[in-house]
């Protein structure tokens, strides 16, 4: 398992070259639903954000980085205040047939199902996950009655490459358990100290040193220009 403690001194480094390249163009390239170019087509792995429960607010980083991120994707689930495993299964299974070759990124619950989806389906059209904040869905303590329905959580390693991002002082997950998560999934882990529940509580809003982290986990599925490309703005409505 590698792993990296706290934040990069400058995460933002990773994104300048697409800055750049932005400033310099005269005007984006029109995109495809999918945030692929006709030119470079791409990048050409789909990313799917999936919320943990009560979805993620609108100054939460998910929602930050879905209007970044030309392409990004919610995963919509049909009832966010009480989850239930089978029905967002099978949500998230089929935006991941739709989407093949995705990378989840997800947070709190959302990594349980990621990881839920990982062991029934053993990781086919996945192609990699960015895991923040992985709740404990095993214990007492903030609404765990509403997550023992995703225990016990899977344990085994994922079958595509990921980052498992923790905190020292996370009330849905000891730090312990945070790093054996890590550890038995295969993750790379991201320790960032004291960080919450790394949402928009603990100050997590644009947290652009979370699509550091993003990047690297691309850096290891695609080509400096693919992405790049994730850094485009969005056509106008």
């Amino acid at each position: 398992m590698n792993v990296m403690i706290h934040q990069p001194a400058n995460p933002a480094s990773a994104w300048r070259g697409a800055a750049s390249a932005r400033r310099s163009a005269k005007a984006p390239a029109p995109r495809t639903e999918d945030g692929r170019t006709p030119e470079s087509g791409g990048p050409t792995r789909p990313i799917l954000i999936i919320p943990g429960l009560y979805n993620s607010g609108p100054d939460h980083w998910q929602t930050h980085w879905e209007r970044r991120i030309p392409g990004a994707i919610r995963v919509p689930q049909s009832d966010w205040l009480r989850p239930d495993l089978a029905d967002w299964t099978a949500t998230l299974a089929e935006a991941v047939r739709r989407h093949p070759g995705a990378v989840l990124v997800a947070h709190s619950l959302g990594c349980a199902l990621v990881c839920h989806l990982s062991r029934i389906s053993n990781g086919r059209n996945i192609g990699g996950a960015l895991l923040v904040a992985p709740a404990d869905v095993n214990r007492d303590g903030p609404n765990a009655e509403f997550l023992r329905g995703f225990s016990p959580l899977p344990l085994g390693r994922l079958p595509f490459p990921s980052t498992a991002v923790i905190s020292h002082d996370d009330p849905y997950v000891a730090h312990e358990r945070g790093k054996m998560f890590a550890g038995a999934w295969g993750s790379t882990l991201v320790d960032l100290g004291a960080a919450g529940h790394i949402n928009a509580d603990s100050g997590h809003g644009p947290w652009p040193e979370g699509l550091a982290y993003l990047d690297a986990l691309l850096e290891r599925l695609e080509p400096a220009r693919e992405r790049a490309a994730l850094d485009q703005p969005r056509p106008s409505a």
